[in-house]
């Protein structure tokens, strides 16, 4: 087991399989030439691998939202992992989109967002700080909380 996987075990935190694709395309794209690989969006799951779905703003909370941001980062980690090998080989997470399923009114978009940055940070100290937007939606795929996709460099 790599470092970093090592580390996400310790820090409590379960690394999932490959996400599979919900229609037509793959869950991650490596540009080989670049050093950058990039991810589908990914949707959160709970331990029975259930999605989390709800509405921020109505549904359900920013707490279980910023949770659903952390299971959904979690998700992008094990697509990366299953294209190459090890967690170890990211260099750097360079761009993160978390699209947050909420209702019109609500404006908790980036405290939504942190946990996916907070996660990434907490696993790979420096390298995980990124560039990020957050944005709000009407409706997301399986009624999903949140769906995050991501841009990271790799040796």
């Amino acid at each position: 087991m790599s470092t970093i996987e090592n580390k996400i075990t310790k820090l409590g935190y379960e690394l999932p399989n490959e996400s599979a694709p919900l229609a037509n395309y793959v869950p991650v794209v490596l540009a080989e030439q670049s050093k950058l690989i990039f991810t589908a969006g990914h949707l959160p799951k709970n331990k029975n691998g259930e999605i989390i779905v709800g509405k921020l703003g109505d549904s359900i909370s920013n707490e279980e939202g910023y949770e659903a941001a952390k299971k959904a980062a979690l998700a992008t980690l094990g697509s990366i992992k299953s294209k190459i090998g090890s967690l170890d080989n990211i260099k750097r997470i360079v761009k993160l989109l978390v699209m947050v399923n909420s209702t019109a009114d609500f404006k908790d978009h980036p405290a939504i967002a942190n946990g996916a940055s907070d996660l990434f940070v907490e696993i790979f100290d420096e390298k995980g700080f990124h560039a990020r937007s957050a944005v709000g939606v009407a409706s997301l795929p399986l009624g999903a909380a949140v769906e995050i996709d991501l841009v990271a460099e790799i040796d």
